[in-house]
Order: structure tokens, then C-alpha cells, then sequence
């Protein structure tokens, strides 16, 4: 799972304007860098201005999902990732990343800034912090350690259960045991067989 880039933009009437940006693109050659950061950026700014207002929107291109919000009040964010980063965790991303832009940067300064003048510098710090989206998003790892917790689980009771076989198997093979202790082993059996896990 990987972020390659986090985009802000306001989309205008017939083009959108890159606002800020960031990348992380550590996984391409050094020389492939620049092309690649140019096709994120042109695809960035395609993808807003072909959505709609109020919109929230997933778009696969190549091996890459483009994730797109664009608000009502004409700003917008795109992040670009992996085909495996959860799609939520990337919307929440954007929701973030809109709002607090939002508050540190005039509406009036949407229309006509650029990465140059726009003063936010928090692009960078989210594009790092949500690399691993269990360590960001709360909901994501809790349901990762839901998810240890029941496979934990999982693995005692199959274990629990094979060491029961092996008790019978034993009871069974076993010649010292008086007939009243075999009795008494299978009634307690039956009676504990409510509590048994399927």
C-alpha cells in the first residue's frame, strides 16, 4: 500500500489550478522521477476538472487509483495510490487535507494561486503520515487488531480442540480406567458439548 501523490486544486469553470502538491516517489528510478511527477500532476488536474461538484469519485488508471474530492465550493483534492490502499482511508485523507486547507489559505487566493504562493506546508506531513493507513486512520487499525485478535482467537480454540481428540483418544486406549471412570468421563463429556465451538 503506497501514496504517490496528494494534490490540491481548484477547479474553475473550463480548467482547474494547481494549488499545492506532494510526492512520494521513492519506488520509481531517478530518472524516471520527473515524468512520472508531471503525468500525476496532468492527471490530477484532468481528473477535476472532469467531476462534477460535491463529488466523490475513484478512477483506476494503469496500475493506479485516483481519488478525487471535489467540494461544492470549487476546491479540490486528488490522491493518487496503489490499487490496494484503502479507498476510505484515502477519502478521509482528503476531507482532512481539504479542511484544513481551507481554513489557512482565503478562498480569494483559490482562483489565481500556485504552488509558489500558496503558504501550506502540510501536504508533505500528511502525504508521510498516512503511507501506512493503520497508523493514520483510527478505524483501519482497530480493525487490523480486530483482525490479529480473531485469528489469535482462531488458532486457541482449533488447539483446544485437538487436545480434547487427544483425550479421548486416550480414555479410549486406556485398559487401567474402571468402567465407572469411562462413564463418568463421557457424561461429563456430553454435558460440557453445549459449550463447544463449532
Amino acid at each position: 500500500m503506497k501514496l504517490y501523490s496528494l494534490s490540491v486544486l481548484h477547479k474553475g469553470a473550463t480548467k482547474s489550478n494547481l494549488l499545492k502538491s506532494a510526492y512520494d516517489l521513492s519506488s520509481f528510478s531517478f530518472f524516471q522521477r520527473s515524468s512520472v511527477q508531471e503525468f500525476m500532476t496532468f492527471t490530477s488536474a484532468l481528473i477535476v476538472e472532469r467531476s462534477a461538484h460535491g463529488s466523490r469519485s475513484s478512477v483506476k488508471e494503469q496500475g493506479y487509483l485516483c481519488h478525487v474530492y471535489v467540494r461544492n465550493d470549487s476546491l479540490s483534492a486528488v490522491v493518487i495510490a496503489d490499487s490496494e490502499y484503502p479507498q476510505r482511508v484515502a477519502f478521509t485523507l482528503l476531507d482532512k487535507v481539504l479542511e484544513e486547507f481551507s481554513r489557512q489559505v482565503e478562498s480569494i487566493d483559490w482562483p489565481s494561486g500556485n504552488p509558489d504562493t500558496i503558504n501550506y506546508k502540510a501536504l508533505d506531513i500528511h502525504l508521510a503520515k498516512y503511507q501506512n493507513p493503520r497508523e493514520a486512520d483510527a478505524m483501519t487499525k482497530v480493525q487490523a487488531e480486530l483482525d490479529e485478535t480473531k485469528i489469535i482467537l482462531h488458532n486457541t480454540m482449533e488447539s483446544l480442540l485437538e487436545r480434547g481428540e487427544k483425550l479421548d483418544d486416550l480414555v479410549q486406549k486406556s485398559e487401567h480406567l474402571g468402567n465407572q471412570s469411562k462413564a463418568f468421563y463421557k457424561t461429563a463429556r456430553k454435558q460440557n458439548s453445549c459449550c463447544e465451538v463449532m
